[in-house]
């Protein structure tokens, strides 16, 4: 009996994961989320830059992996601003932001 409740159990597992059962949103839809994201961070600029990674990094969570991993790389990068001793981004930093958010744009195609 419990190796049939197992079987199922696992067969069950492997049958959502192969139909994308991350509950990720579709492209459209996770560009349709980040267009209308309306997120404001408060505080200092440490406190901000914060703010902002860990809102990255739950953004990259819900959005379609090609997008996803963007954003996360995004959010560790803004961690590392988080963790500077004035919470803003060098000029280098500046530039990698500015890159993945064109690569956003190139898969949302705005």
């Amino acid at each position: 009996m419990k190796r049939g409740l197992l079987a199922t159990a696992l067969a069950a597992t492997m049958l959502l994961t192969a139909c994308g059962g991350d509950s990720r949103l579709s492209v459209q839809d996770s560009c349709k989320l980040l267009n209308d994201d309306q997120f404001k961070p408060t505080g200092n600029q440490i406190q901000q830059a914060k703010q902002v990674a860990d809102h990255y990094a739950d953004m990259a969570k819900k959005v379609d992996p090609s997008i996803g991993t963007l954003i996360q790389g995004m959010a560790d990068l803004q961690k590392k601003v988080a963790g500077s001793s004035t919470g803003v981004a060098t000029p280098d930093q500046q530039k990698q932001f500015s890159d993945a958010l064109n690569s956003i744009g190139k898969v949302c195609g705005s």
